[in-house]
């Protein structure tokens, strides 16, 4: 049965009460901060010490879009300014007909990022990632943590991956239980198969 030992944010959820999620049974956060080349997510810059401060894991996305990629990654590290314990991810799913990512601006994305950090980001998909693969592997792609979006009752992964590392079942509404999260409301809510201390381990590694 899924737990939601991760949560994600952004600007659309309500002011959350950090203490309360830790103590409901929360370990991370994972917060939108920006998207595309110039947005920036109101709501990241405020949240970060709360959430670190209640004794969470926090981490922080980005949202590809078919924005020139350096601007992008430019942007994104100027917002976050990840220390080694942030986690970071790219949210790889389709932004309209003609302003999506691609998965050849995903990996430019990927690698450049790793060339600045010296570790790979988490990638987040779902039915895009898979139409964009379309059964086919790609080995660079294969060696990055996925965060899956599927809100079934199972996950059903593309080939390029034989498991998952976070699993996001519920977007707080579609999805099996539990959707409710104390002092979160009823967010996206991401389940990790495995113990509380091999999540902390594998956060931001």
């Amino acid at each position: 049965m899924p737990a939601f030992k991760v949560v994600d944010l952004s600007h659309y959820n309500p002011t959350p009460d950090f203490a309360t999620a830790k103590a409901g049974g929360v370990i991370g956060i994972v917060h939108k901060a920006t998207q595309g080349a110039t947005y920036v997510d109101p709501k990241y810059a405020g949240r970060v010490k709360a959430a670190k401060s209640a004794g969470l894991l926090w981490g922080a996305y980005h949202f590809g879009t078919g924005a020139d990629v350096d601007a992008q990654l430019a942007k994104f590290l100027a917002v976050v300014q990840p220390d080694a314990s942030t986690l970071v991810a790219l949210d790889f799913e389709e932004n309209g007909p003609t302003n999506s990512m691609s998965l050849a601006q995903a990996r430019q994305f990927l690698k450049k990022i790793e060339a600045r950090l010296g570790r790979k980001a988490v990638l987040y998909g779902g039915a895009y990632l898979k139409e964009k693969l379309a059964g086919a592997k790609d080995p660079y792609l294969a060696q990055h943590r996925l965060w899956w979006a599927q809100y079934n009752d199972t996950a059903n992964l593309p080939p390029n991956w034989p498991s998952y590392w976070l699993w996001q079942y519920s977007d707080g509404h579609h999805g099996p239980d539990p959707h409710t999260v104390p002092g979160l409301g009823t967010p996206d809510c991401d389940t990790f198969d495995g113990t509380d201390d091999e999540l902390r381990a594998s956060w931001s590694a």
